[in-house]
């Protein structure tokens, strides 16, 4: 089949707007990523780009074109390429999804350490590691990627620091009165230890799941733990990770978790970003040790192995930098197309 639609006469369609895309996955989790958006997408930092792109239409139609279908579903993820703050990162980029931009993304962070090796974009040796910088809108983060035999094996994603908000919080929910805990990670997180409802993090509990956690952040969007003070930007509570304690493992504590971000979106991987809040709720709680690890699982089998890398402090608020260690893979490189007499452009959700 050709790449691009044709006329009778056997040339290309003039007309047809295109947009390119790498698309990736880590740990279960889609990630496609817009090498050279056809957009604009002014601003003075990634922060400052986000900021304009949620209220700019053209920017935001792309996102809604690549997410929403027939082209993506609603829980597609991916980013927007953009130039990193100052030449001390290799890229810069922006961070979507079905309701909008978000601030961080440990499972895109770690695609995009993968793809820009495996591209060439930042040259890597056979066997070694190479550090992949990237400004994204809640600071800037590090790909660390391994590689063996000239290919990439995994990759460390080196979070901004992360820390608790607060603890114990009491949440009204159709199970009653539970304890919620909100932690930062690159976002707000509200965590939740799913043995408190009844619920396991399986499959079968999906659609309770996502449910809980929609409430749960309901709950807490006027709460004084949904803002990031240091950034008014990044408040709200982005996500809500439900998860299941498996246990200790001799390297340390085993959990198994589902996110569920924006409105109601599941995430597939045990959640990057998600996972440095949870590093930092267990290292202040002392239920992860500095030579211990975090295994965490995700809903569908998948693995992160996340540790403390140092201990540090951010407006006097004790902090950790987290290091999380997973693996992402090459899905499929697109061609997406526009047809201007398509009447269900930019897309639809059903959910």
């Amino acid at each position: 089949m050709p790449a691009d639609p044709s006329t009778s006469s056997g040339t290309v369609r003039p007309d047809l707007r295109r947009v390119r895309t790498v698309d990736y996955h880590t740990g279960g989790e889609p990630f496609r990523i817009v090498v050279d958006p056809p957009v604009a997408i002014p601003g003075a930092d990634v922060a400052d780009r986000r900021a304009r792109a949620i209220a700019d239409p053209d920017v935001d139609g792309l996102r809604r074109l690549l997410c929403f279908e027939p082209r993506g579903h609603a829980d597609m993820y991916g980013g927007l390429l953009v130039p990193p703050d100052d030449p001390g990162a290799h890229l810069g980029v922006l961070f979507w999804h079905k309701d909008g931009f978000s601030t961080a993304c440990g499972h895109g962070t770690i695609a995009l350490g993968a793809w820009a090796v495996e591209s060439g974009r930042v040259e890597a040796p056979d066997d070694g590691v190479t550090d992949v910088v990237v400004d994204v809108p809640s600071g800037r983060v590090t790909a660390r990627v391994h590689t063996r035999g000239g290919q990439v094996e995994s990759v460390d994603f080196v979070n901004v620091p992360s820390h608790v908000v607060a603890t114990g919080i009491e949440v009204e929910t159709a199970y009653g009165t539970v304890p919620v805990d909100v932690a930062f990670g690159g976002a707000l997180y509200a965590h939740l230890d799913v043995a408190h409802v009844g619920l396991r993090v399986e499959p079968a509990a999906y659609g309770e799941l996502i449910a809980l956690g929609r409430e749960v952040k309901r709950a807490l969007v006027d709460h004084p733990a949904a803002v990031h003070a240091p950034d008014p930007r990044l408040s709200g509570i982005y996500g809500t990770i439900l998860f299941e304690d498996l246990g200790r493992l001799p390297e340390g504590p085993h959990q198994r978790n589902v996110t569920i971000f924006a409105d109601g979106e599941v995430d597939r991987s045990p959640c990057g970003s998600g996972t440095a809040s949870r590093v930092a709720a267990l290292a202040a709680s002392g239920a992860l040790r500095d030579d211990q690890v975090l295994t965490h699982d995700s809903i569908v089998g998948s693995r992160f192995v996340a540790r403390v890398l140092e201990r540090t402090s951010v407006d006097g608020v004790d902090a950790v930098v987290p290091s999380i260690t997973g693996t992402a893979h090459l899905t499929g490189e697109h061609t997406f197309l526009v047809d201007p007499r398509d009447a269900l452009v930019p897309g639809f959700v059903l959910r």
